[in-house]
This record gives structure tokens, C-alpha cells and sequence, in this order.
């Protein structure tokens, strides 16, 4: 099964659980409905913060340890230096 197939499951069982809570058709155990009623509606909010934080982090972390990849940041400064010289060969003022 591909991973894509995985996550659409995962996914729609998990939405269809978020749907039934927040309609009533089950009741979470040993939790107040008052509680319920108050947190549940916020879940998906709280899941896309939680989402667009961690996002933030792994590119922030990327960018940190970026010069930890050697070969990588050579081959990158590389392209940036023969993207210069052909701009430069059009016509183009670089720096």
C-alpha cells in the first residue's frame, strides 16, 4: 500500500471520529460533556498550529545546520556561481 493510500485511511477514519464526537454519536469516556463540548470544536485549530509550527521549526532547523551538509552547500554555491556567469555573459549586472 502506498504512503498515500496510508495517510487518505488514516485520515478519513480519524475525520470520521472528530465527526462523531462533535455530533454526538459517541461520547468520549471519562471526559465531562461540558469539557467536550468546550474542546472539542477546537481541535482542528489546534492541529493546524501544531502543524504550521513544527513547520516552521524543521525549515528553521534546515537553515541552521545547512553549513553542517558540506557537499550540499558546495554544490549550491557552485550553481549560484554559474547561474552568475551566465548572467553575466547576457548582459546582466550581477553584483
Amino acid at each position: 500500500m502506498a504512503r498515500a493510500h496510508r495517510v487518505a485511511i488514516i485520515s478519513l477514519i480519524s475525520i470520521a471520529l472528530y465527526l462523531s464526537v462533535v455530533l454526538q454519536f459517541f461520547s468520549v469516556p471519562f471526559v465531562d460533556d461540558a469539557v467536550v463540548q468546550e474542546l472539542i470544536p477546537v481541535v482542528p485549530w489546534w492541529l493546524l498550529v501544531s502543524f504550521g509550527s513544527y513547520s516552521l521549526w524543521s525549515l528553521g532547523w534546515g537553515l541552521w545546520t545547512f553549513r553542517d551538509c558540506p557537499e550540499a552547500y558546495t554544490e549550491l554555491m557552485a550553481e549560484i556561481s554559474q547561474a552568475k556567469n551566465e548572467l553575466r555573459v547576457k548582459g546582466v549586472t550581477v553584483d
